[in-house]
């Protein structure tokens, strides 16, 4: 009987560097499989997010099992669908497209790949008053991920409060009946007087990106009393997990929500458990070398 082969895509804008194929395909590899996983690029195809349900059905017609889905389709990629997870339908946004039997169906790995990150390197993260900054999808995402964990109160701060407060009833549906669950919405200005008495704080937006260097709250505003999680990975150490080190804050590095989003999405796609810390070694290094050819390209 002929081998079963892996036929994976990304779609999305810019996603042509993304090192999410390579940690699937060597995943794939170590576990002796024909697996090989393509970036689609919006931007090099010039093409919109409201061609991502023309490029899944093609992709039907490919043969292609399953689509890892980004910026700035993740919300649009429900219209193309055929059938959706609750906890996607629930956040709104999919990040995963299975192709079974024809069918279209959306996953939302964001979700379960913060939620298993925080399990394997916060497993113990006192989840009694916790801050997030960001709303967006991510953010989204991050926050149901917490409310399943069991926060017991949620800060969620944005520069557009209006977008925490949208996500306020999906929050409350995702939680038990008794769950006692607190959730309050405010704007930057609000970061230092929340993190005092708060146990952790998740950075979800863009801030601390090589493209949006720096802190998303200020320094001082940071105390040995938290863990604090950051789900943007390159760099592989942001400012604030820096910053938060030097405090002896117990801390999950971006990569972690990345590997457990990349291990969820292998193991939807080929019923495998993959092995996760090898996964997070590759990431490692995946970034090592990238970091050190830009430093290389900086020295030219």
């Amino acid at each position: 009987m002929a081998q079963r082969s892996y036929l994976l895509g990304l779609i999305g804008e810019g996603v042509r560097p993304s090192l999410t194929p390579p940690m699937h395909e060597q995943e794939g590899a170590a576990q002796n499989l024909r697996y090989v996983y393509r970036p689609i690029d919006l931007t090099e195809l010039q093409l919109s997010a409201a061609d991502v349900g023309r490029l899944l059905r093609h992709g039907i017609e490919l043969g292609f099992d399953a689509f890892n889905i980004t910026h700035p389709c993740k919300r649009i990629v429900l219209d193309y669908l055929d059938d959706v997870d609750p906890a996607a339908q629930r956040l709104g946004a999919c990040n995963t497209v299975l192709i079974r039997n024809g069918n279209l169906i959306g996953y939302n790995t964001d979700r379960s790949g913060f939620a298993s990150g925080l399990q394997f390197v916060l497993p113990n993260a006192e989840l009694h008053d916790v801050v997030l900054l960001g709303a967006g999808g991510a953010g989204s995402a991050v926050a149901d991920a917490l409310v399943g964990a069991g926060v017991s109160r949620l800060s969620i701060i944005d520069p557009e409060p209006e977008r925490g407060e949208g996500l306020i009833d999906q929050l409350y549906a995702a939680s038990s009946a008794d769950h006692d669950l607190e959730i309050r919405i405010g704007a930057p200005d609000d970061a230092a007087a929340w993190l005092t008495n708060a146990t952790g704080l998740v950075n979800a937006s863009p801030i601390g990106m090589f493209s949006h260097p720096g802190m998303p709250v200020a320094p001082d505003a940071l105390h040995s009393g938290l863990w604090v999680a950051d789900i943007v990975y390159r760099p592989a150490e942001t400012a604030l997990i820096h910053a938060a080190r030097g405090l002896g804050c117990e801390v999950m590095p971006g990569k972690a929500m990345a590997v457990g989003q990349a291990a969820d999405t292998f193991q939807l796609v080929t019923g495998l458990q993959p092995d996760r810390t090898r996964m997070r070694e590759h990431l490692d290094a995946l970034i090592d070398e990238e970091e050190l050819q830009g430093r290389f390209k900086e020295q030219a």
